[in-house]
């Protein structure tokens, strides 16, 4: 049986990436920026639920009950928000909108996995982000942050949730970065 590197994600809509896109631009000439590694706009998404590792035969009771959790959850306007940082190490841009909402769709993913028999990790309180970049040393991304301060995205209306697959890049291959596939998606709502 084999077993995919899965995660649950709302992603954001085409346009709403190209406006960070052309917002993140910029950041690629400030100082250490050479040191960090990019996440590619493809890979732009706000993580729900990291499943990590599940057996391929958990999937239909997966599908089932994240399609149950999508469907008890309406709709809800979104947009990328500003920019943030964990420690030194991880730049990201936020969130704005019916957050609330976003925070129950999220407990509702992770709740379902759990039910499916997925071995979660412990449950941390959610903050929705989209990692931007990552620097393997610590360095300082205040000015990346304020980049990013009065950056805000067209809203959009959050219409459905995906269960990802992360194909992690061949060890040693240079430049080699992740590569995300939707494995299946829920409307939300009725």
């Amino acid at each position: 049986m084999s077993r995919l590197r899965l995660f649950v994600a709302v992603l954001p809509p085409d346009s709403a990436v190209a406006e960070l896109r052309r917002a993140v631009a910029p950041l690629h000439t400030l100082p250490g920026a050479g040191g960090m590694r990019w996440t590619g706009t493809d890979a732009w998404h706000f993580t729900l639920a990291f499943l990590g590792v599940v057996d391929e035969g958990l999937l239909p009771d997966l599908h089932e009950r994240l399609g149950r959790a999508a469907h008890r959850t309406e709709r809800f306007p979104l947009r990328i928000h500003r920019g943030g940082r964990f420690d030194g190490h991880v730049l990201w841009a936020g969130a704005a909108g019916e957050l609330d909402t976003l925070r129950l769709l999220a407990e509702r993913a992770d709740a379902a996995a759990r039910r499916a028999g997925v071995a979660m990790d412990e449950h941390r309180r959610y903050t929705p982000h989209l990692t931007l970049a990552r620097s393997r040393s610590e360095t300082d991304l205040h000015p990346y942050v304020e980049a990013l301060d009065t950056f805000e995205s067209t809203p959009w209306e959050v219409g459905e949730v995906a269960l990802v697959r992360s194909n992690l890049p061949v060890a040693g291959v240079p430049g080699e970065r992740p590569r995300y596939e939707v494995v299946a998606s829920w409307p939300l709502g009725h």
